[in-house]
């Protein structure tokens, strides 16, 4: 089964993904990390970000391996080294590109065959997991998102005024809207979470309930398995 949670920036997915797979007993699928990790190897590989065919090449060719917990870039682990605040810069340039998303939408489906995954970003519903079982829609109002961050960052000992949070958010949310590839979106079937109010704990709940409704739907509409037909029944 294949559970993706989508939502703008602030909306809190990462954390309620990971969460609701942990709760499944599913295995969380961190797509950010795929594309930090092909940024690091165009960074070690002092590819130019504005020579945009070199990054396409790059990417085709690049060996990446994610094991459920851990990333490699061509045999190395780099889970830590792609958190770097440098990565962390530079990942626009690479994520921006379309015929690189479609390189690593690719490598995500084929690393989500077989396996019960739960997945989020801005487009895993509506183009990377069109076909996924349950997509939900996490988000909440620009205002409560900024407050959040304003939260996070005053936690880390970063205080920030809030109207400066909102700019940077709305600039954010503007860019994600307009990508001419994997723009945030709702998925047309998706089920919308609106967490202005809620807990993390009570959106972790309601998201649990829209997975177990999804599974109960699921399986009243499964065919049942034919009868044995090979099963003589009373004696021989």
């Amino acid at each position: 089964m294949i559970v993706t949670i989508d939502g703008p920036a602030g909306a809190g997915k990462s954390s309620i993904a990971k969460r609701v797979a942990q709760r499944l007993g599913f295995e969380f699928l961190d797509t950010g990390a795929l594309y930090r990790a092909v940024t690091l190897g165009a960074i070690r590989a002092q590819i130019d970000f504005q020579d945009v065919d070199a990054l396409v090449q790059y990417a085709k060719q690049v060996n990446l391996r994610w094991d459920g917990q851990r990333v490699f870039l061509n045999g190395d682990d780099v889970s830590d080294e792609i958190r770097s605040p440098t990565v962390t810069d530079a990942i626009r340039f690479v994520a921006d590109v379309p015929e690189v998303r479609h390189q690593l939408s690719r490598l995500q489906r084929e690393i989500a065959v077989g396996r019960d995954i739960v997945t989020e970003g801005r487009d895993q519903g509506s183009e990377v997991f069109p076909r996924a079982e349950c997509k939900i829609f996490l988000t909440a109002s620009a205002q409560e998102r900024a407050r959040r961050r304003q939260k996070q960052l005053a936690d880390a000992g970063r205080p920030m005024q809030i109207e400066q949070i909102l700019r940077a958010q709305e600039r954010r949310d503007e860019e994600d809207r307009s990508r001419p590839v994997g723009a945030l979106r709702p998925a047309d079937d998706a089920r919308v979470i609106q967490s202005d109010g809620m807990t993390s704990e009570q959106v972790l709940e309601d998201a649990l309930r829209i997975v177990e409704e999804v599974r109960r739907r699921d399986e009243r509409h499964a065919p049942r398995q034919p009868a044995d037909t090979n099963s003589t029944g009373g004696d021989s």
